[in-house]
C-alpha cells in the first residue's frame, strides 16, 4: 500500500489505534490516514486512570499519548462505527456517513461488564474504563466521605481499592472467586496478593456476590448473599470487560470473545482487515494455535505496531506476532510484574522464595516449559525470566505453516510491501 490515492481507515483511537497510525507513517505509507475515536479525547495512558488520575497526583494533559498534529492523520472524536461491510470496504457512521477503505484496523477495545441489576445511574455508583470515568470517580471520591465498596477482585479493582487506602479511606472489595487474582495468577500468588490487601486494611468480602442494592439519595446499602450488609459512600464496579464487536454484528465476521485473527493480526477471512488490542484474538505462535486475547496495554501497543506492518505486507507476506506478553501492576506499594500466559500453567515452580518484604518469583510450567512468570518487587529477574519464556518457547517455521488461519488467502494485494517485523521477545515492564 504506497498509493497517495488509498486510505487506511482506523476505527478505535486508543493506543493500538495510535501506534497502527504512527507506525503506516513510519513504513512509507502516504495514502489518506483517517482514525475514528468514540471519545473526546486523543489517546491517553490508560494504566494512570486507577492510579495516578484518580489519586489526583495526574491531570489529564498529564497522561495524554499524543497531539492531533502530531500524526498525519484525520482525527474524528466523538465518533462511534455503527456498522462493517468487508466486502464493499465500507465503515458507516451515524447519520447514514459512509466510509470507503482500502486497509482497515480495527482496535476498538472492550467495554465495562454490566452488573444485573446495578444501579448505573445513582450518583455513587462508578465505572473505570475512559478518562471521563476516572475524573468522575476522582471528584465523587473528594465530594464524599465514608466507605467504598469495589465490586470485583480482579486488576483493576486491586488497583483502585489500593488507591483509595493510598487517600485514606476504609476500602471493601466483594468478589465470587475466594482469592484475590486467583484466577489470572494461580492459587499460591491469588493468597499472597490476598493477603496483602488485607495486611493494608483492605476489608475483604470474597467467595460471595450480590444479592440486592439498597440505593439512597447520597449513599448505598449493598446486601451480600452471605448476609452481610455494607453501607458505603461510594461503589466502583470492576466485573471484567467484553470486546467491543456489536457494532461488527452481521459484517460476517468471526466475533465471538473478540475478533478473531490469524497469527498475522489479519481478521480471519479478509484480506484488508487486521484488529490490534483489547478486541482481537489471535494464536500466539509461541504458546500454542489457540486464539486468545491478552487485555494489558502494552500488548495494545505493540499489537498496533504489528497490525500496520501485517496490513502493509499484506497475509503472504506478514509475520506472525508472537510477543512474550508483559504487563506490570502497582498495588500497596508492591510492583507485581507478569510476563508470559501463567493462565496456561499446569503446574507452579518457586524461582525465588518468598522473602520479607513481599518479594518472591513464580514460574508457571506447561509440558516441562516455562510458560509464564509473575515477580513481586523483582524487576532484574523479570527481565531474566521473560527471555527464558521467549528461548524456551521458539516460533517454528513449521508452527507458522501450519496454523495459518482458515479461509485466509493468499495472494498478496496490489502495491503491498513486505516489511519485516521483530518477534523476538523484548524484556520489559
Amino acid at each position: 500500500m504506497t498509493d497517495h490515492t488509498e486510505q487506511i481507515v482506523i476505527v478505535g483511537a486508543g493506543p493500538a489505534g495510535l501506534r497502527a497510525a504512527e507506525r503506516l507513517r513510519e513504513l512509507g505509507f502516504g495514502g489518506r490516514l483517517m482514525i475514528i475515536g468514540s471519545e473526546p479525547d486523543m489517546p491517553y495512558h490508560r494504566p494512570a486512570l486507577s492510579r495516578q488520575l484518580i489519586a489526583g497526583t495526574a491531570t489529564p494533559p498529564d497522561v495524554r499519548l499524543a497531539a492531533p498534529g502530531d500524526v498525519d492523520a484525520v482525527w474524528r472524536f466523538n465518533t462511534t462505527a455503527v456498522h462493517l461491510q468487508p466486502r464493499r470496504r465500507v465503515v458507516h457512521l451515524p447519520g447514514a456517513e459512509e466510509v470507503r477503505y482500502d486497509g482497515l484496523v480495527i482496535a476498538t477495545g472492550v467495554e465495562p461488564r454490566r452488573l444485573p441489576s446495578a444501579p448505573y445511574d445513582h450518583p455513587c455508583v462508578f465505572v473505570v474504563r475512559t478518562l471521563a470515568d476516572a475524573m468522575a470517580l476522582r471528584h465523587g471520591l473528594a465530594a464524599s466521605e465514608g466507605p467504598v465498596a469495589v465490586i470485583g477482585g480482579g486488576f483493576l479493582g486491586c488497583e483502585i481499592a489500593s488507591t483509595v487506602r493510598e487517600l485514606g479511606r476504609e476500602a471493601v472489595i466483594v468478589g465470587q472467586a475466594p482469592t484475590l487474582l486467583g484466577d489470572a495468577l494461580g492459587p499460591e500468588v491469588g493468597r499472597r496478593l490476598t493477603s496483602l490487601h488485607s495486611d493494608h486494611g483492605v476489608r475483604l468480602a470474597l467467595g460471595t456476590s450480590i444479592r440486592r442494592w439498597l440505593p439512597d439519595r447520597r449513599s448505598l446499602g449493598i446486601q451480600l448473599v452471605d448476609g452481610n450488609l455494607l453501607d458505603v459512600s461510594c461503589a466502583v464496579i470492576a466485573v471484567g470487560t467484553v470486546p467491543s464487536v456489536s457494532w461488527l454484528r452481521g459484517a460476517g465476521l468471526p466475533i465471538a470473545d473478540g475478533l478473531t485473527c490469524g497469527p498475522t493480526c489479519h481478521v480471519v477471512g479478509t484480506d484488508s482487515v487486521v484488529a490490534a488490542g483489547d478486541v482481537a484474538q489471535w494464536p500466539n505462535l509461541r504458546f500454542g494455535n489457540t486464539p486468545q486475547r491478552v487485555e494489558h496495554w502494552l500488548n495494545a501497543v505493540e499489537m498496533g505496531c504489528a497490525a500496520a506492518e501485517s496490513l502493509m505486507a499484506g497475509p503472504r507476506a506478514a509475520r506472525p506476532f508472537a510477543p512474550v506478553p508483559r504487563f506490570s501492576s502497582e498495588q500497596h506499594g508492591v510492583r507485581i510484574q507478569v510476563a508470559g500466559m501463567p493462565a496456561l500453567g499446569t503446574d507452579t515452580v518457586e524461582l525465588s522464595p518468598p522473602e520479607s518484604g513481599d518479594r518472591s518469583v513464580t514460574g508457571f510450567v506447561r509440558d516441562g516449559r516455562l510458560v509464564g512468570v509473575v515477580c513481586m518487587n523483582s524487576p532484574a529477574a523479570m527481565l531474566s525470566w521473560t527471555a527464558e519464556i521467549a528461548e524456551q518457547n521458539p516460533v517454528s517455521r513449521i508452527e507458522r505453516e501450519n496454523s495459518r488461519a482458515p479461509g485466509q488467502t493468499r495472494h498478496r494485494p496490489a502495491g503491498g510491501g513486505a516489511h519485516r517485523r521483530r518477534t523476538d521477545a523484548v524484556a520489559g515492564g
